[in-house]
């Protein structure tokens, strides 16, 4: 017996940043899309834990203990006194170190999977804390849609989307630490008073209404300058998406990849053709949103 489980990527269309609190963590306001780029995550049981990835991007992903989706069946074995004995299969699709959540994504999958598989019988509730354990981002992994992130991200409340948004996502050719952006939001912004992250009315107006030329006007990423100040050739990049008539370019979430938010589907396939010949970025993806959280397939 095995258990497959599908989960998705995410962009965020306002990452509202505060300042450096007392245990290094960061205040947001974080305003989550899942799109429909997926990884699926299939455990088995086996003699002891073990990981394996397939897919473009598996070379980047670490197959040890270190793994979030290793982490997951750990956490949840041990929570229910079982042996963590299953083999872990990621099929990658999701960029690795791209700021689309792809190891939170293999988390919530993980942690999903191994539910169904050992019958553990675990409430949403429970998930969603082991999810808040693994990661910032594993909660709205396992949930999708929309959602608002508060806290460090992990408390979640879902939004209303009143239509499907059209994304291109600009690949690139290494990847950016999460905690290296926010050591660089940190330098960046030494000294001065950051003010407490709240999600635009604007934008949240936006996406009830699925108004995508408004939603476009109030995309917003507070870590974009350490990313750029980081990854300069990014600006080249941003700058290619709009020159190919995307609405809006911005970094998702810690970077590097640059997503971009398009009218429609053939305007998808033009931008994405126009950066895949810029030679600014490796690869260029198409997907809509929002799409649903982990879901057993």
């Amino acid at each position: 017996m095995s258990v497959t489980v599908r989960v998705p990527a995410k962009v965020n269309v306002q990452l509202a940043v505060g300042g450096a609190r007392p245990d290094g963590f960061h205040d947001l306001a974080n305003v989550f899309l899942a799109v429909g780029l997926y990884d699926e995550i299939t455990v088995t049981p086996a003699d002891e834990l073990g990981v394996t990835c397939s897919g473009p991007y598996a070379a980047q992903v670490p197959l040890d203990r270190t793994n979030l989706a290793a982490r997951a069946a750990l956490t949840l074995a041990q929570r229910r006194g079982l042996d963590p004995a299953v083999h872990i299969h990621i099929a990658k699709d999701i960029p690795v170190a791209g700021g689309m959540a792809g190891g939170s994504a293999d988390g919530a999958g993980a942690l999903l999977a191994c539910d169904v598989l050992w019958g553990t019988g675990a409430s949403r509730e429970e998930l969603l804390e082991i999810c808040a354990e693994l990661g910032s981002d594993v909660p709205f992994s396992l949930v999708g849609g929309a959602a608002l992130g508060t806290g460090r991200g992990e408390r979640l409340t879902a939004l209303e989307v009143g239509g499907t948004f059209h994304w291109v996502f600009a690949t690139a050719d290494r990847g950016l630490s999460t905690p290296a952006v926010f050591r660089e939001f940190d330098r960046l912004n030494e000294g001065v008073r950051i003010p407490e992250p709240v999600a635009s009315q604007d934008l949240l107006d936006a996406l009830a209404k699925g108004d995508v030329g408004a939603l476009a006007a109030t995309v917003s990423n507070d870590l974009q300058p350490a990313a750029l100040s980081l990854f300069p050739e990014l600006v080249d990049t941003l700058a290619a998406g709009q020159a190919a008539g995307a609405l809006a370019g911005l970094v998702s979430g810690s970077g590097p990849t640059a997503a971009f938010l398009v009218r429609n589907a053939d305007s998808a396939g033009r931008v994405a053709e126009a950066l895949v010949a810029s030679g600014t970025c490796e690869s260029a993806r198409v997907a809509v949103s929002p799409a649903p959280g982990a879901t057993v397939v």
